[in-house]
């Protein structure tokens, strides 16, 4: 498994593109003038605290107020504000909180006027970035994320991530973080740190002490609300929560990026710097060059193909997110439905965990897959859904199937959902077609199974498509022959619609697609 990073820069964005072997499983896009990161602290003021929603509204300087619910406070709140007092007036100059004296922890069911109250001064850290119409969601339970651990401010815990199986090596990496956790912060290790000798962890942890005290630094002379933290940029945090042994590559068209992502892989991962290449090529923008594009087109829609003219249906409500499976009208080797059914299941549990990560799809899915009558099958069709989604970083609960083969999923949503869109003017004037990419793939996709069927194949197409099949060498028409070893006559129809195509066999009937 080969993972590559493909960044692509303009002058208001940057998009990011993240391959495994080839196939596109994220996108992302860091806008110029976004100033609300998952990550970010501000220096914030309390606006309204509302009683009957155990809440209150912060001023963090978006147009709508951020929301803090009285469980996002953490049991110290106490003694962060005591500590923002302290240090906002000057009486505190060391900040590494060894010498600071703690409050007393708030009740954890407890009422938020009183613990909060109009006008006062708090340090919060964005855990949900605005969507739609509310504002951020906040935290004032603090954490700076590190290559290898999370520093938790105002905190005693030592927690070791439970992705980390074997219990010798739990133990062993609870034992290091203990002997170099510095007194008055928590700290979480992260998966990543498996194996990683103290040296490593411990330059981590330094890099945070740092950070934390830069940012400590600031508040005296800020601006109530301002940002006092932000987060790594967009390139540096998904290097540091997604990369591993298995990147081969990170390529970047931005002379500046690339530099400040190579100083950051080489400070992770000193031997993968060689990895990260500055991408110069004028002749064919970046995301072309690795398929992006394409990939784009045919996986944002509201129908996705996959193998063996499988398909899904993926519509999208206002609660929730409905993802129909079809096997398609094709014909197949497996001996009963039954066998059918897995089969095409077995394909899109791989193609719906891929669709959830890259579309950044949150809250509440339900999907159908194929109706299976044998239970076993069912837990079959589990353990592979779940074994494709245990790479997703987003928390997530997956459902069994229920005997109809629904299959309920929530997954956190911290940013808002990927949109993009597929349809494309139709050049007759007539309102929105799909991308014409796609016609290319849905003609693979039916011709892959009703060659199958039939010795000899007549295809009706727009003249536009029939030419880009037909010419150039080796054409499609051709790849097709050597790959099928069947000859597909092609036929330009001037009447049909530039999407519209048709297949007809050698007595001139039409083939049902």
């Amino acid at each position: 498994m080969n993972k590559e990073l493909i960044i692509r820069s303009s002058s208001d964005a940057v998009d990011f593109a993240l391959l495994k072997d080839g196939k596109l499983i994220e996108l992302h896009k860091e806008q110029e003038a976004s100033n609300f990161q998952v990550g970010d602290i501000f220096i914030a003021k309390i606006r309204k605290p509302v009683a009957g929603l155990n809440a209150a509204f912060v001023n963090v300087g978006f147009e709508k107020d951020a929301f803090l619910h009285y469980h996002d406070l953490g049991p110290n709140l106490a003694s962060q504000l005591k500590f923002i007092k302290l240090v906002s007036t000057g009486k505190i100059k060391d900040f590494s909180l060894k010498n600071f004296q703690f409050e007393k922890e708030i009740d954890k069911n407890g009422a938020i006027a009183d613990v909060l109250s109009v006008n006062q001064s708090v340090l919060v850290q964005v855990v949900k970035e605005p969507i739609s119409t509310k504002g951020p969601r906040i935290s004032s339970e603090l954490s700076l994320a590190g290559r290898f651990i999370v520093l938790v401010p105002f905190s005693d815990r030592v927690s070791v991530s439970q992705k980390i199986a074997e219990k010798s090596e739990k133990d062993r990496l609870k034992k290091l973080v203990q002997t170099i956790r510095p007194k008055g912060f928590g700290i979480i290790v992260r998966t990543v740190a498996e194996g990683k000798k103290t040296a490593e962890i411990e330059k981590d942890l330094q890099n945070l002490l740092s950070r934390w005290n830069a940012m400590c630094k600031k508040i005296p002379t800020a601006h109530h609300p301002s940002k006092v933290l932000g987060e790594l940029n967009r390139a540096s945090s998904i290097l540091r929560d997604v990369f591993n042994d298995t990147f081969s590559g990170i390529y970047i068209d931005d002379e500046e990026l690339y530099q400040e992502t190579k100083d950051y892989v080489q400070e992770i991962a000193p031997s993968k710097q060689s990895i990260v290449k500055f991408y110069q090529s004028r002749d064919t923008p970046i995301f072309e060059k690795y398929n992006i594009e394409r990939q784009i087109k045919t996986s944002f829609g509201k129908t996705v193909s996959m193998a063996k003219g499988a398909y899904l249906i993926i519509e999208h409500t206002e609660a929730l997110h409905v993802i129909d499976v079809n096997s398609g009208n094709r014909s197949n080797k497996a001996t009963n439905q039954e066998d059918t059914a897995l089969e095409v299941n077995m394909i899109a549990a791989a193609e719906i965990a891929r669709q959830l990560r890259l579309r950044d799809m949150g809250g509440i899915i339900v999907i159908d897959f194929i109706d299976m009558q044998n239970p076993d099958n069912r837990k079959v069709l589990f353990d592979r859904l779940r074994d494709e989604m245990s790479d997703d970083k987003a928390k997530h609960k997956i459902l069994p199937p229920s005997k109809f083969g629904l299959v309920q999923i929530t997954r956190q949503r911290v940013r808002p959902e990927v949109n993009i869109k597929t349809r494309e003017e139709d050049p007759s004037g007539n309102g929105e077609i799909e991308a014409p990419i796609q016609i290319i793939d849905k003609i693979n996709f039916d011709l892959e199974r009703i060659l199958k069927i039939h010795k000899s194949v007549v295809l009706n197409v727009h003249p536009f498509v029939a030419a880009y099949l037909s010419k150039g060498f080796p054409s499609l028409r051709q790849k097709w022959f050597l790959e099928h070893k069947k000859w597909v006559k092609i036929i330009p129809r001037d009447a049909y619609t530039f999407l519209e195509y048709h297949f007809y066999d050698k007595e001139g009937n039409r083939i049902r697609d």
